[in-house]
């Protein structure tokens, strides 16, 4: 079947991981030259509508794709990482964004209170096990709540970092989609993008944070340094876990 015939009717429920690669190369194609709207009417409307969440951190550029979700389908499920560990102006950002934009669907995704209990009961396993604080706060909530979802929407930038250098509009991970409709965008874009819209920043932006994540990772970025090198200053780890190649 040719791609521009590709529907939701075509698609089965659920796609195995070699059918869902194939489909991403070929969606990467046609997307090439797609403004982040145009990517998004594609993949809420016609390839998973009812199907497809956002999953978004309300950090510091979060309020773009919240206003291009917003004006495709407010019903859209937005999907937060209420780890217990965000910085109040997080919390308080993801208010003000849900209301302003109108969001009928969002569910705060927290952790397993057993697990957290068991494994990091005095708070601190981020300071001693990165690693498997953010496995038990984020990546194990978001897997649960992923499961009605056959596809899913992300706002990762090629510019954040030189990890996210080659990052594609379309991806395949575990079997489901993973759209990135920003990709290609770059911090000047995005800036003025945020000016045209009069989109409001998050709180932290104006203290030097470039990339917001839990409090205890994240610290301001020294000018000229990649978006995403507050996070986990001081050690090799660039990602919480959700994001895989």
């Amino acid at each position: 079947m040719p791609l521009d015939q590709v529907t939701a009717q075509a698609l089965p429920v659920h796609l195995s991981t070699a059918p869902n690669a194939a489909l991403a190369a070929k969606l990467n194609e046609r997307s090439v030259g797609l403004h982040p709207i145009e990517i998004l009417r594609l993949a809420l409307t016609e390839l998973f509508p009812g199907r497809i969440a956002l999953v978004s951190s309300f950090g510091a550029e979060s309020a773009l794709l919240l206003h291009f979700i917003a004006a495709v389908d407010r019903h859209t499920p937005i999907l937060f990482l209420d780890t217990g560990k965000h910085f109040i102006e997080t919390l308080m950002y993801r208010d003000i964004l849900g209301g302003r934009f109108d969001f009928t669907d969002m569910r705060a995704l927290e952790p397993d209170t057993a697990a957290i209990a068991k494994a990091d009961p005095d708070g601190t396993l981020w300071s001693t096990n990165p690693d498997l604080c953010c496995q038990l706060r984020k990546v194990d909530p978001l897997t649960r709540g992923l499961e009605p979802f056959d596809a899913w929407i992300t706002g990762r930038k090629r510019h954040q970092s030189k990890t996210r250098a080659a990052l594609p509009v379309f991806e395949e991970l575990d079997g489901r989609i993973k759209v990135n409709p920003l990709a290609h965008w770059t911090a000047d874009d995005i800036a003025a993008a945020f000016k045209e819209f009069k989109l409001p920043q998050h709180p932290l932006v104006y203290d030097g944070f470039k990339s917001i994540g839990c409090q205890p990772c994240t610290v301001q970025v020294a000018e000229g340094s990649d978006a995403r090198s507050g996070r986990w200053a001081g050690s090799d780890k660039t990602e919480c876990g959700i994001h895989r190649a």
